[in-house]
């Protein structure tokens, strides 16, 4: 397998002064893919619930929060994960698994990172209030999930998926059966997509002992991906018969399905160049399927 590096040497990030280009590093800002994929849940639900001059103004929140917790999340990722990470070649030059900043300076930074976001999520209504703040517990507990389970995959879903509930909550002031719905769409399809991510690591993490849905079902990463796919598109057709959109959002659910069903042909394990550039694809289907659901209830 090429081996390649976790970090982005060029853009904007690379003309930082060395200490501030740590921690941008650190907080993934020469990568925005994660941030974009962390907001678009929030993205569906705020198409299918908010409505007039509330929904640009939740749509800029949630687009800030999910840039600062993304960035959170990070941090708690690599001080998890920073002996781990010297050991894998694509993340063994991460600022904390590379020597470029201290556990200090890096708890420093998550506070104020957190502190930021909760000056966001005091302009959410009190039930969103309530979901942001539970979403902490995930946060903090998915760099443990590769050490004790073959799903942490799942576990990342069941993170950044949270984001269509708290949506749904901003949006409508409460939550509902298709919130539900939305929620799963979501879990499936980070499933899907953070499995293929993962194959990029396949062999450094089986030597290190890292579990990982993409070498527990390595044999057959077509089938997984592809049923955790389908699933998404069952739950999304689920959400807009019981929010009762109109056929606008089953007709736009298309191209989406389509962009899934070319992941999923294409998909080589073997080559993680392919991979990055596959889950990356993702921004282009969840902005789709966000279309499709505000389409819906026009």
């Amino acid at each position: 397998m090429a081996r390649h590096t976790d970090i982005v040497s060029g853009g904007w990030v690379a003309r930082l002064p060395p200490r501030l280009r740590a921690y941008a590093l650190l907080a993934r800002w020469d990568r925005p893919i994660g941030a974009w994929l962390l907001f678009l849940p929030g993205l569906w639900s705020l198409g299918l619930t908010a409505r007039g001059a509330r929904l640009p103004a939740l749509l800029l929140a949630f687009a800030l929060g999910a840039i600062l917790m993304r960035s959170a999340g990070c941090v708690v990722n690599d001080m998890w994960d920073r002996d781990l990470d010297r050991r894998v070649s694509r993340t063994a030059a991460r600022p904390l698994a590379a020597g470029m900043l201290s556990l200090r300076q890096a708890g420093i930074f998550l506070v104020l990172l957190l502190l930021a976001s909760l000056a966001i999520l005091l302009c959410l209504n009190r039930l969103a209030q309530i979901l942001g703040v539970a979403s902490l517990a995930l946060v903090a507990l998915y760099p443990l999930a590769k050490r004790v389970t073959w799903w942490p995959q799942l576990v990342l879903g069941l993170t950044f998926g949270w984001a269509a509930p708290m949506g749904f909550a901003a949006g409508a002031g409460h939550l509902a059966p298709a919130s539900a719905t939305l929620y799963a769409a979501a879990i499936a399809w980070i499933l899907g997509y953070d499995t293929i991510y993962a194959h990029q690591d396949r062999e450094d993490d089986a030597m290190v002992g890292i579990r990982s849905t993409a070498r527990r079902f390595a044999a057959v990463p077509r089938a997984f991906i592809g049923a955790c796919y389908a699933v998404m598109l069952a739950a999304l057709v689920a959400t807009g018969w019981l929010a009762h959109v109109s056929a606008a959002f089953y007709l736009l659910l298309l191209p989406a399905a389509f962009l899934l069903g070319l992941q999923v042909t294409r998909l080589r394990i073997e080559d993680p160049a392919l991979c990055l550039a596959l889950f990356k694809a993702n921004r282009e289907v969840g902005l789709l399927v966000g279309l499709a659901l505000l389409a819906g209830r026009l």
